[in-house]
């Protein structure tokens, strides 16, 4: 059927047509749905070098080679029409344009290289019919742009992934690329996909010029692009006028833009074409001349010496061309052409940054301080202008001097608080203020006077406009960060302010929190930190005592904000939503608050004054109801569940952590606050693995810590059940082969186990034939000497050998033939578990004693890097480049499949556990079943165990006699 199709390009159009209507509509939207889910590059990345798909060579060649002679009679008929569109036509075209685009995106079909010559011939003649500033919103002509638009990407493609295919097309998609650009000029009339067209138009000449002949085919025409493309994009044009004045957030993101950290040949999804070309003039800018090396065959892997005498296009052709438009004089008309012409020359300067950071300082310092920084000086500047020297200073910040840092600051400082200017709204000047001072700051700039910033900015959250305070509050959080120590001191002083603006934007009925409340949230849940980091010394009395009364004052604003964000604002307006929580909003932040104020909390009249008992009971209904596991908004759940664990055990004499309340949840219904708790850590063990980590080290905190009376009993029973069951079912999915993620598991299970060893064996049995022992011999597994990662902390080890020490005990109560593997395998364990708890804390010593040591080898070796740096600056090659990344996936896979490492060691909360004498529980153990331990036939010690525990424990020679 599709073959009819290639082989017949002079039959009938009816015929044709039908033919291609029924390959492609039928059968390619079939095939493609499941192709375009197997042609990923890099499917599997932890393999090298992936083999071509035979799925794609079989499509390609069976249904893409035939339809080239059709792409091509259609690209005829269409361009012949010349003033008129058919819109069928432009249809069949743009199918085949995403087909190619598929096929070709990761790899290249053996069976259409030979057919890329010609297929591209007719994307240029689709491409050369453009004139963008003719085009109209009719069906017709939207898909041609459509097509244009894939052409070009497919473009883009073939440069970047398939060179050694398009080195000889390379001049001709140039030629069609700065076609299209130069049609920039005009830009202000061009619909949204006309200007991706050019965007893209640009995009694919930044990626040629980072190949190794781009700079032949692209440096003779570095001028008449400045000139003619990439300048007149950069320039303020109506369009950019309007769009301020009718949504400056667009505006800001489309002109201001904070995501060009990297300027890069190689940079996608740029979108507009003010940014491609902004990227564009950087790479034009850093080029030096052609590289020595094919980017295909070789990547670079430190090469930073060559071309560093060699003057950059940036010095020699950029900076000189901008430097020739003059600055506006005061008071310059916004039509003018000076102005818009210097908008143009700062959106230039805002894309230099690379360059700048390879030359001199003095050469930016005389940049910025000519060209930039006097118009601030102007009387009646436009607001268009300062917004963009905002940006730029703010692009330019890692680059520029710290001798001038506080000139430009007190500029942006001015810019700030700017206020409207007639009916020009400058909510984009002091937002590129706020974003320019942000980064002046992460760049290590100290303000003079930490105190004059904050009122600044403290004084601006009242405003009614809900951006504006946003984007004060992420400043400050910003500031927050950044001053640490220094504005730590300030922080009583203005959170109760700061706490009073987010209030006035908080709904009066649960509903999502605004944009504004969450930004303040998070602005305050960095002062929390940063007033904890800041404690001083104990041996600093007076401090001391100013630090713990500046905490009591921000836990009470603290408490303050979360009733009436949680318990004042929930109240119901009728009784059909009494049972209505508040919104989950920022739940990290908001649980950060809380910790901090359960932190400052000493005793139980604060618990009272601060209504800690219903803030508790709120969020642990919000929790218990969380399924948006997220990893950064998880972390603070988490800390503060320790934090309220921590307050039950130093203040909670009525046990109200156990006290039954109302819940949000359902009217009439009641639940303590720890099963709200243990409902979040519960589905905790189940999400990503660095959560499971955390709740399984919570388990052991829920279990052990709290005091749980005779009366409530059956709420730790309950929540014991359903932590084993979790933790049991995550065990199963991973038990057939040894992994990191067994030792959390396994543990958690061990606690629950020592609270209620019957009860928990029989649901252990109950959740699978042999659970319990399958569970014991995973323990077992991960207690011995060969396990990695090894049980680590001392906290660790003790809980596996109080377990091991329980179920050996309870195997050996009713003896089995079919059990004797498992209880000697855990015998060993609990032996060698023994041995490694003596010999953790000589380790600890001796990794004390030889820290010294350590370092003054690793100064060695970077000494020893630094002479041989030159040697090992070389070429690396493309089969060297694949097996780095291939093997930096592995890692990577393993890391998001095991967990964070750093919670592997973390010490466990054993509560009364911890005072087990380990050594009297284990001899008891063996004194007690000699006879059984001692038959070699049931529990033979391996040789060199025996050795190692006679070696730690010369007591137990005689116990392991036979008499």
């Amino acid at each position: 059927m599709v073959f009819i199709v290639g082989n017949k390009p002079d039959a009938g159009l009816e015929q044709i047509r039908g033919y291609l209507y029924i390959s492609l509509f039928l059968l390619l939207p079939i095939t493609l749905v499941d192709w375009l889910d197997i042609v990923q590059y890099f499917m599997n990345p932890k393999v090298p070098k992936e083999p071509m798909p035979s799925q794609l060579e079989l499509i390609a060649k069976d249904i893409l080679v035939p339809l080239q002679a059709t792409f091509r009679h259609f690209v005829d008929k269409a361009l012949s029409l010349q003033d008129r569109i058919q819109v069928e036509f432009e249809q069949i075209l743009l199918i085949i344009c995403k087909c190619m685009y598929f096929a070709v995106r990761s790899y290249m079909p053996s069976a259409l290289s030979p057919l890329l010559p010609s297929f591209c011939y007719d994307l240029f003649r689709i491409l050369d019919s453009l004139s963008l500033d003719r085009t109209s919103s009719k069906d017709g002509s939207m898909l041609r742009l459509k097509t244009a638009k894939r052409s070009l990407i497919i473009f883009c493609t073939l440069v970047t992934r398939h060179r050694k295919h398009t080195d000889k097309l390379m001049p001709s998609i140039i030629n069609c690329a700065f076609k299209l650009a130069k049609q920039s000029t005009c830009i202000a009339k061009l619909d949204p996909l006309s200007e991706r067209i050019v965007s893209l138009a640009f995009d694919v000449i930044s990626h040629i010029l980072e190949t190794g002949p781009g700079w032949r085919f692209v440096s003779p025409h570095f001028s008449s692009l400045l000139n003619s493309a990439i300048f007149p994009v950069l320039s303020l044009n109506q369009k950019d006028i309007v769009e301020w004045e009718e949504d400056t957030d667009e505006y800001i993101r489309k002109n201001l833009p904070s995501d060009l950290d990297e300027i890069s040949g190689w940079a996608e999804d740029l979108f507009t074409a003010r940014k491609s070309a902004i990227n564009l003039l950087g790479v034009i800018a850093m080029s030096k001349g052609p590289p020595t090396v094919s980017s295909v065959s070789k990547r670079k892997k430190g090469d930073k010496s060559k071309g560093r005498q060699q003057r950059s296009v940036g010095e020699l052709l950029v900076i000189p061309f901008l430097s020739k438009f003059p600055m506006p004089s005061d008071g310059e008309e916004t039509s003018s052409k000076i102005l818009s012409d210097y908008y143009g020359v700062l959106m230039a300067y805002g894309g230099l940054q690379d360059f700048l950071r390879e030359i001199s300082s003095e050469y930016t310092t005389t940049l910025v301080r000519n060209r930039v920084l006097p118009l601030y000086s102007l009387g009646q500047c436009s607001p268009y202008l300062i917004a963009t020297a905002n940006w730029v200073i703010g692009e330019l910040a890692s680059c520029l001097p710290q001798a001038m840092n506080a000139d430009i600051y007190s500029s942006l400082m001015k810019t700030l608080t700017m206020p409207d200017i007639g009916n020009i709204n400058c909510y984009p000047v002091r937002a590129s203020a706020a974003g320019a001072i942000a980064e002046l700051l992460e760049n290590d700039y100290v303000p003079a006077d930490w105190l004059t910033l904050l009122q600044v900015l403290v004084n601006g959250l009242g405003s009614e406009d809900e951006s504006e305070a946003s984007l004060l509050f992420q400043l400050l959080g910003t500031v927050v960060e950044a001053g640490q120590q220094n504005v730590a001191t300030h922080i009583p002083v203005i959170v109760s302010s700061i706490a009073g603006a987010i209030t006035k934007h908080l709904p009066p009925i649960p509903e999502p929190w605004p944009q504004v409340v969450e930004q303040g949230f998070a602005a305050l849940a960095v002062m929390a930190q940063t007033w904890q980091d800041y404690m001083p010394d104990e041996t600093k009395k007076q401090q001391n005592q100013e630090w713990q009364c500046g905490r009591a004052a921000i836990a009470r604003t603290f408490s303050s904000l979360l009733q009436q964000a949680w318990l004042i604002s929930v109240k119901p307006m009728d009784s059909a939503i009494c049972s209505t929580l508040p919104p989950p909003s920022c739940i990290d932040d908001a649980s950060a608050l809380l910790g901090f104020i359960m932190q400052s909390v000493i005793t139980l009249e604060e618990v009272k004054e601060l209504k800690i008992t219903e803030l508790l009971a709120v969020w642990s209904d919000l929790i218990a109801d969380w399924h948006a596991w997220e990893e950064i908004e998880d972390l603070a759940i988490f800390s503060s569940i320790r934090e309220a664990v921590n307050l039950h055990r130093r203040v909670d004499y009525t046990d109200f952590f156990m006290r039954r309340m109302s819940s949000h949840i359902s009217s009439g219904s009641t639940r303590t606050i720890i099963e709200g708790i243990s409902a979040f850590v519960t589905e905790a063990i189940t999400a990503y693995p660095s959560a499971m980590w955390r709740a399984c080290s919570c388990v052991h905190a829920l279990l052990n810590i709290p005091r749980f009376s005779f009366e409530t009993g059956t709420v730790k029973q309950l929540i014991t059940v359903a932590f084993t069951q979790a933790a049991f079912s995550r065990f199963k999915d991973t038990h057939n082969r040894p992994a990191g993620l067994w030792k959390p598991l396994l543990l958690a299970i061990s606690s629950c186990y020592l609270s209620y060893p019957e009860k928990i064996k029989q649901i252990l049995e109950k959740e699978k034939d042999n659970g319990f022992l399958l569970w014991a011999c995973g323990l077992a597994h991960v207690s011995s000497s060969s396990f990695e990662p090894s049980l680590s902390s001392e906290s660790e080890i003790k809980l596996a050998v109080i377990t091991l020490a329980k179920v050996v005990e309870q195997l050996l109560g009713s003896p089995s033939d079919s059990d004797i593997k498992i209880y000697r395998d855990c015998f060993v364990s609990l032996m060698e578990a023994c041995i490694h708890l003596k010999e953790v804390g000589q380790e600890d010593e001796e990794e004390e004693d030889g820290a010294g040591d350590i370092e003054n080898e690793a100064s060695d070796e970077e000494s020893d890097d630094d002479e041989d740096s030159e040697e090992d600056e070389r070429e690396e090659t493309e089969e060297e480049f694949l097996e780095r990344y291939a093997k930096a996936a592995d890692e990577l896979s393993e890391m998001v499949e095991e967990g964070d490492v750093e919670y592997e060691a973390q010490e466990l909360e054993l509560g009364s556990l911890d005072e087990v004498d380990i050594q009297k529980t284990v001899l008891s153990l063996v004194q007690k079943h000699r006879q059984i331990l001692i038959q070699v036939q049931a529990l033979p010690l391996p040789y060199s165990v025996f050795q190692r525990v006679l070696s730690t424990f010369p007591e137990y020679g005689l116990l392991f006699q036979v008499s």
